[in-house]
C-alpha cells in the first residue's frame, strides 16, 4: 500500500480512513469479511475513528478563543474573539435617531465567533482575489493596500469570502467545515456593540464619534485627504475592533426587511436571527454607517438596506451583478464562526443576474 494514501490496512483486509469524514474507500477497494474477522474489523473501525473524531474535536477546540478581543491572524486577516453571549439588538424609542425598522430584540448567540479587526483592505483583496472588478480605486476615494476596498456590491463580497475560505483551507490553515463568511446582522451589531448599551460602542455622546470614526463631519473630499482612510487609524472598540462606525459601510449576509425584527415575541431571546438573502438583488443590509454618513447612521442599531439606485450610472442593460456604480461608501469585513449556524453553512450569493 502507499504510504501516502491516508488509509491504513486493518485486520481482516479491510480499509479505512483515518479521518472522521465520508471520506471512507470505495467497496471495490474493501476485501470481503469473512465472519471470524468481522468482530475484530468492527472494533478496529471503532478505534480508529474515534482517535479521528477527537482529533477534529480537539482542532475545533483550539480555534476557541480564550477572553474577548483576543487576536488571531488566519492567512493574513487579522481577527478578535467575539465570545458567545445575550444582547439586546436594536434601539430604544429615546434614542436620538432612532428608527421604526430598529425594534429591539433579546438575542442569543450560543457560539463564539471571529470578526476581522479592521474592514477588508484593497490589499486583501488583491491577495486573495486579484484585479478589482469593473472600477478601480481611485485617488480621489483612497487607494493603497491599508484602504478599504470599496464600490464592492454584495455579490462581489460572498465571493470574496469564498474565496478565503477555499485558500485557508488549502493551507490547512482552517478546518473543513469552517469559512469565512459576512456577518449576520445579529453578529455585526454584537460586535460592534462590543458589551455595550449605548449608541455608540464607546457611549452616548456623538461628540466622541470623531475618536473612533472616519464620518461627515471630519472625512469629505479634500485636495489634501481622500473620502477613505487607511483601517486602524482610529480608537478600535473594547474588543479590539476598528471603524465599526464609519470609514465604509459593511456588508450583512442577511436581506434586508423594516419590519423583520418586529416579528419577534417579546421576553424570548432570539437565537442566531437571521433573514437569509434570496436572489433578489436588493435590498440587503449594510451596516455602520461610512465617511458619507452624519452620526447617527453611525449608531450601533442603524441599518440600511441597499437600493437599485446604488447602480444607477451603469450603462450596461441588463446591469452588472458586480458594479455598485454610485455605491462610493459601501465595503465589508468578513467573520469567521466557530461553528457555523446550520442554516448558514455553505451559503452562497444567489444573485446570478440584475
Amino acid at each position: 500500500m502507499r504510504a501516502d494514501s491516508g488509509l491504513r490496512p486493518i485486520p481482516g483486509g479491510a480499509l479505512i480512513s483515518r479521518v472522521c469524514s465520508s471520506d471512507w474507500p470505495s467497496p471495490a477497494t474493501v476485501a470481503p469479511l469473512d465472519m471470524p474477522n468481522r468482530r475484530e474489523f468492527l472494533r478496529a473501525a471503532s478505534s480508529v475513528l474515534a482517535v479521528g473524531c477527537s482529533s477534529i474535536a480537539a482542532q475545533g477546540r483550539s480555534f476557541r478563543g480564550a477572553r474577548a478581543g483576543e487576536e488571531r491572524v488566519v492567512d493574513g486577516i487579522r481577527l478578535r474573539w467575539c465570545p458567545p453571549g445575550r444582547f439586546t439588538m436594536g434601539s430604544p424609542a429615546s434614542e436620538a435617531g432612532h428608527r421604526p425598522d430598529e425594534a429591539q430584540v433579546e438575542v442569543r448567540l450560543t457560539r463564539g465567533f471571529w470578526a476581522a479587526q479592521h474592514e477588508a483592505t484593497q490589499g486583501q483583496w488583491k491577495r486573495v482575489v486579484g484585479a478589482f472588478p469593473d472600477r478601480l480605486p481611485s485617488a480621489q476615494f483612497g487607494e493603497g493596500d491599508d484602504v478599504p476596498v470599496y464600490w464592492v456590491n454584495f455579490h462581489e463580497a460572498e465571493s470574496f469570502c469564498a474565496k478565503l475560505t477555499e485558500r485557508a483551507r488549502r493551507a490547512g490553515k482552517l478546518p473543513g467545515a469552517w469559512e469565512f463568511s459576512l456577518p449576520t446582522e445579529a453578529q455585526w451589531e454584537y460586535a460592534c456593540r462590543a458589551g455595550t448599551t449605548t449608541a455608540y460602542g464607546f457611549g452616548d455622546d456623538p461628540k466622541r464619534l470623531g475618536d473612533y470614526a472616519w464620518y461627515y463631519d471630519n472625512s469629505q473630499l479634500t485636495d489634501r485627504e481622500p473620502a477613505y482612510r487607511e483601517v486602524g487609524r482610529k480608537k478600535p472598540n473594547a474588543w479590539g475592533l476598528y471603524d465599526m462606525h464609519g470609514n465604509v459601510a459593511e456588508w450583512c449576509v442577511d436581506h434586508y426587511d423594516q419590519a423583520f425584527y418586529g416579528t419577534f415575541k417579546a421576553g424570548t431571546p432570539a437565537l442566531f436571527p437571521v433573514l437569509l438573502p434570496t436572489d433578489k438583488r436588493y435590498p440587503h443590509v449594510a451596516r455602520g454607517g461610512s465617511w458619507d454618513d452624519d452620526a447617527l447612521l453611525l449608531r450601533s442599531a442603524a441599518r440600511r438596506g441597499s437600493e437599485d439606485d446604488w447602480s444607477m450610472l451603469d450603462p450596461q442593460q441588463p446591469k452588472s451583478i458586480w458594479w455598485h456604480t454610485n455605491a462610493t461608501f459601501v465595503g465589508f469585513r468578513v467573520v469567521r464562526a466557530l461553528e457555523e449556524q446550520e442554516n448558514l453553512k455553505g451559503l452562497r450569493s444567489k444573485v446570478i443576474k440584475n
